[in-house]
């Protein structure tokens, strides 16, 4: 499902516009972003939660070259961990 997909699947089950629902959809990737980069988990009640995931140093292989090694820095990745209903409603 792309994010065309979804803003249609919104109007339809609310019944508004699908720049309403183009906007809702923004709005609430905004938030949920600027939630994030602020290190605040999200959660949205039966649906799951999104958190801020420490990915730590390590060192990797070159796919050019196979035999250099290379060192990838920590840094902090998004991460989701889906909720029962969630997980209840796709089992």
């Amino acid at each position: 499902m792309t994010k065309t997909d979804l803003v249609n699947a919104m109007a339809d089950a609310a019944g508004i516009t699908k720049k309403a629902a183009g906007e809702a959809l923004d709005a609430l990737l905004s938030a949920v972003t600027g939630s994030l980069q602020k290190g605040n988990n999200v959660t949205i009640t039966g649906f799951g939660t999104f958190r801020v995931s420490h990915r730590a140093a390590r060192t990797g292989v070159n796919p050019r070259n196979p035999s250099q090694k290379i060192q990838i820095p920590a840094m902090k990745v998004p991460a989701f961990k889906a909720g029962k209903s969630l997980k209840d409603a796709v089992r």
